[in-house]
């Protein structure tokens, strides 16, 4: 038996002694809905991490109902590979995908990817918002085309026609040129983007309600540019947000390992070269804190509404953020690198009936055990191809001995 199987063999036997309260009687396991919940550039800055500076009282509330753990990343830090290895449950060095610009399907056009799986198997599956980097990629896997918000990035007039403007005046350079970095528009939570996603998830919960279902709700923040309400700016006093206390390179540290940022060295105001000031590195900290905050709110919504249909029981929910960030760790921001602050992602299971609910694991995990878990606790066979472990076992006892080592290319 080879190593792999050893560990499919192990984890299966492990699971299905996690998983009593998933069965029912004759007919089998329960089939579970899954709310699948994805958030852009989220690091682990939430108050169920230990930040206690953040306002984030609805994945604080998942993670008290659920599993948070604690030690879990992601397989490469940059938008669309993390996406694509975590949807198919393979490695980058497997898909082969290292860029913004190739497709899951392009590399891959055979590849069963995790709604696929679900829905060859009878669920209704749907996508809204960010879930793959590219918007209608993997169409084979959803019962419906992609759902995307047709809402600006900028709520404020002045903001749009910067961002027009510098938008027109770089096309055709190699990297185009972005407006404001932040916006703080005195506006209602859909007056941005995520705000209309997260009311077409409210609507879509109730067509599907019957289920099974397998919702894909994909929050654009809080990437850049740092915008959302005013109201969850005004939760952050700006003087009272500390700065980065390791901004330096680190010794000896080769060359490759850093970057220039230049995601956000494209955004209006920030300088081309060099550190940012303090001032503005705290302003931006703070824009992130506050998309942080109101993304934490749209979650809440969908919650309620899970909860106000009588679903909470009947539906396993994910929450995880596709990489982290930097902000101002060892001199950089944005992602884009190997460090601890742009690999380690929070990852979040609320599943029903689990021993393990209400308490952290600090097992090493990484997001392509997602896929088999999410089979597993569904009552899906795992397809051959999976190279993540089902973390049910983990649901069950999050102290439960588990991998020595995880890894991010």
């Amino acid at each position: 038996m080879g190593r792999r199987e050893f560990f499919r063999v192990l984890g299966a036997g492990a699971a299905a002694a996690a998983l009593p309260s998933l069965a029912v009687g004759a007919g089998g396991r329960r089939r579970m809905n899954v709310l699948f919940i994805a958030v852009d550039d989220l690091r682990p800055q939430l108050a169920c991490y230990g930040h206690q500076q953040m306002v984030s009282p609805h994945m604080d509330a998942l993670a008290d109902q659920g599993v948070a753990f604690t030690h879990a990343y992601c397989q490469q830090a940059v938008c669309a590979p993390s996406r694509a290895s975590l949807l198919t449950g393979l490695r980058p060095d497997r898909t082969t995908i290292y860029d913004l610009q190739t497709p899951v399907r392009e590399a891959l056009p055979d590849v069963l990817t995790l709604p696929q799986h679900f829905k060859r198997h009878g669920y209704a599956t749907v996508s809204l918002g960010k879930v793959y980097h590219h918007r209608d990629d993997d169409l084979p896997g959803w019962s419906e085309r992609p759902w995307h918000p047709h809402v600006a990035g900028y709520a404020l007039e002045q903001s749009r026609a910067l961002n027009e403007y510098r938008r027109r005046v770089s096309a055709g350079q190699t990297s185009g040129l972005w407006g404001s970095p932040t916006e703080a528009g005195d506006v209602g939570d859909d007056a941005y983007p995520d705000g209309a996603t997260a009311e077409q998830a409210v609507r879509t919960l109730r067509q599907l309600e019957s289920g099974p279902f397998f919702l894909a709700v994909g929050f654009y923040k809080p990437h850049l540019p740092f915008c959302a309400p005013k109201r969850y700016w005004d939760l952050y006093n700006a003087d009272e947000i500390d700065l980065a206390d390791n901004p330096f390179k680190p010794r000896d540290c080769p060359d490759i390992a850093m970057h220039n940022w230049a995601e956000l060295r494209a955004y209006y105001g920030i300088p081309p070269t060099g550190p940012l000031s303090g001032a503005m590195a705290r302003h931006l900290i703070h824009g992130y804190y506050a998309c942080t905050s109101y993304v934490d709110a749209l979650v809440g919504r969908l919650l309620a509404e899970l909860d106000g249909l009588g679903l909470r029981q009947e539906t396993v929910v994910v929450l995880w953020g596709d990489h982290g960030w930097n902000l101002g760790e060892h001199g950089l921001w944005c992602k884009h690198c190997n460090f601890e602050t742009s690999v380690h992602v929070p990852m979040i299971f609320r599943a029903p009936g689990m021993a393990g609910n209400g308490r952290r694991s600090n097992g090493l995990t990484e997001f392509v055990d997602i896929y088999p878990t999410l089979s597993d606790l569904c009552g899906l066979p795992l397809p051959d191809h999976l190279e993540g472990r089902s973390l049910a076992p983990l649901l069950g006892d999050p102290d439960a001995a588990w991998n020595e080592a995880a890894y991010s290319q």
